[in-house]
């Protein structure tokens, strides 16, 4: 008898990450259904097996006090059967949630979309020319330094950068790449100061024009800067969900941060770093049962259908993610999240407060009105503090601005509009 071989671990998917992280999320939740059910005080005679939230419903069934309901069981609530369907119930949604990793990780789809050629680089960054045609405005686009920038070029059906190079722009993206071994000492001054105003230099020299310039999420925040310190570089600045209040509608990650702190510094310090694990664990944080939801759903799809693919085309980039150098790290979770030093006019790049009020360039802010990783509320506080700011309201979500099927009409040909008629 042949039996297939199984993959090796190494041609399968790591993700969800961090995957001992997310079971152990699903179990608790699981286990507290189940300690719901134990005694939370000294129980009737005749209901010995009742919690106090059991025996609540089951006097409310009998018009009774919780304190002097002793009714039996088969005329209040059956909790022998109520524990075995409860059991069962959690059986089957641990095997769906488990099923679903296992279709994700083995799925055949592999991506192959070639990023764009690099014409200047410094360490791990590249600044890759899109495309365009090359008398057009020039562009160029900043991702966040902690997700690979291809979702901007996710495919070929879902690429903000191909739809702004089709409108007649020549359009540039920078590129950061993976921390090098001499990027390690890097701080939040070096990759503002030391790669993205050069790269901005080089399409000066290049084009001989000063392109928009446009950044997504973090890079959003971080071309602020480079508005604010080198005006004389671009044509106009367009901010994709870029935070700015990091203390909008988020006391609970502050709090943890707060509380944790020395902790943190401890394992940054240790690893030189903020791994990629810990990043998406403070981004499940957010919403703590949302891989379970969608890896259970995923179990029933038809693996064979474009839905499919494209659930596994994104989970691969949202799993493919980039460690924060220990310096940057301890800038964004202390200065930014925890000090608001940005909403507090504190942050400094170099001798430079970065104060949005200085921007004089034309300024476009797009805020996913569905956004749970930057509240609409952070990036309306940036916008209110440039000048003659234009607000974009789109109903997307942070990722789905990009990547979402409706992307294409809602945010890709209104924001290339934009960009293209700036003069």
């Amino acid at each position: 008898m042949n039996v297939p071989p199984r993959p090796s671990p190494l041609s399968m998917r790591l993700g969800p990450r961090p995957l001992p992280l997310h079971l152990a999320t699903e179990g608790w939740l699981l286990q507290m259904s189940f300690a719901g059910l134990m005694p939370a005080s000294t129980p009737s005679s005749n209901d010995s097996a009742l919690s106090k939230p059991i025996r609540q419903l089951a006097a409310e069934r009998a018009n009774q006090s919780p304190d002097t309901y002793t009714q039996d069981w088969h005329h209040g609530l059956d909790v022998v059967a109520f524990v075995d369907a409860l059991t069962r119930e959690a059986k089957a949604r641990m095997d769906r949630l488990l099923d679903g990793v296992n279709r994700y990780q083995t799925h055949t789809f592999k991506r192959t979309r070639v990023a764009p050629p690099s014409i200047w680089s410094h360490g791990a960054a590249s600044l890759r020319d899109c495309g365009g045609p090359t008398e057009g405005p020039a562009v160029m686009v900043v991702p966040s330094l902690i997700n690979r920038a291809y979702i901007l070029d996710l495919a070929e059906d879902r690429s903000l950068l191909a739809s702004i190079a089709q409108s007649g722009m020549r359009t540039f993206l920078l590129d950061w790449g993976e921390p090098c071994a001499h990027e390690r000492t890097f701080s939040m001054d070096d990759y503002i100061i030391r790669v993205m105003i050069p790269a901005l230099e080089h399409i000066v020299a290049l084009t001989k024009t000063k392109p928009r310039l446009a950044g997504y999420c973090m890079g959003g925040t971080l071309t602020t800067a480079a508005a604010v310190m080198c005006p004389d570089l671009i044509s106009g600045l367009a901010l994709l969900a870029a935070p700015w209040d990091f203390h909008a509608r988020s006391d609970a990650s502050r709090h943890f941060l707060t509380t944790f702190r020395p902790m943190i510094e401890g394992m940054i310090t240790a690893q030189g770093c903020a791994s990629v694990d810990f990043l998406q664990a403070m981004f499940a944080s957010l919403d703590p049962t949302l891989v379970g939801r969608k890896f259970r759903g995923f179990a029933v799809r038809d693996m064979a259908t474009d839905a499919a693919q494209k659930f596994v085309e994104l989970e691969d980039w949202l799993n493919d993610g980039v460690p924060l150098v220990a310096d940057v790290a301890r800038q964004c979770l202390f200065g930014w999240y925890s000090e608001n030093q940005t909403l507090k006019n504190a942050w400094k790049v170099g001798d430079t407060i970065i104060d949005p009020a200085l921007i004089k360039a034309p300024t476009l802010a797009v805020i996913p009105s569905h956004d749970r990783i930057v509240p609409p509320d952070s990036a309306k506080a940036l916008a209110s503090r440039i000048p003659h700011a234009k607000i974009m309201t789109v109903d997307l979500g942070h990722i789905g601005m990009m990547a979402g099927s409706s992307a294409p009409n809602i945010l890709y040909a209104p924001f290339a509009k934009w960009l293209k008629e700036l003069r």
